[in-house]
């Protein structure tokens, strides 16, 4: 649960050491963090081709000018992971969530740009995140959908453990070169009432 201060406060066993504890905030993104994500994206690429290309604004990728709401991990001051929440992703992406839920697209959440330091991974970072993302979308009454490349195997397993439900598979076209295979999941329903 985010406090009035819009901040959460998770603690979790590092998994090689049960012994050794750390404490992790999650908190909304501010415009001083911008640097340290688009420096943990270039980690991210490095590792993972996530992002698959990275853009010449890389900043601005990542500060998403239509993102709903923003949010980072952070640990000792460190941002160790990223995610948002946006209206929208690519028409195929949005096609498939409508025809699987049911829904209008202004009643969709999109969670993206979640991204996780290669040296936290394993630690319910990326979990965290997405639960963030899942009550703020709950919160402004929108179903929260993803998508994410086929080759992505980390990220899939994470997503089927938090248990999102894979709608289907689609091909979405970024420009006039970019053709990404991509699966989109669907989070929890939002509640009702």
């Amino acid at each position: 649960m985010l406090s009035p201060a819009n901040h959460l406060t998770v603690v979790r066993p590092h998994l090689p050491d049960l012994c050794h504890r750390f404490s992790m905030l999650v908190r909304e993104r501010i415009e001083a963090d911008l640097d340290e994500c688009v420096r943990l994206a270039h980690v991210v690429h490095e590792l993972d081709r996530y992002p698959m290309f990275l853009p010449i604004d890389l900043r601005g990728f990542i500060s998403a000018p239509d993102a709903l709401v923003a949010w980072v991990a952070e640990d000792d001051g460190e941002v160790i992971g990223h995610v948002a929440l946006r209206p929208s992703s690519s028409a195929a992406v949005l096609a498939m969530a409508v025809e699987a839920l049911r829904v209008p697209p202004d009643r969709l959440g999109v969670v993206a740009r979640l991204l996780v330091s290669p040296e936290r991974r394993r630690q319910g970072v990326a979990r965290s995140l997405l639960e963030v993302a899942c009550e703020e979308a709950h919160s402004r009454g929108l179903w929260p959908i993803l998508d994410v490349v086929t080759y992505q195997q980390a990220a899939i397993a994470l997503y089927e453990t938090c248990g999102w439900t894979r709608a289907g598979q689609v091909t979405s076209r970024y420009g006039d070169d970019v053709v990404l295979d991509e699966f989109v999941y669907l989070g929890p329903q939002p509640p009702v009432g």
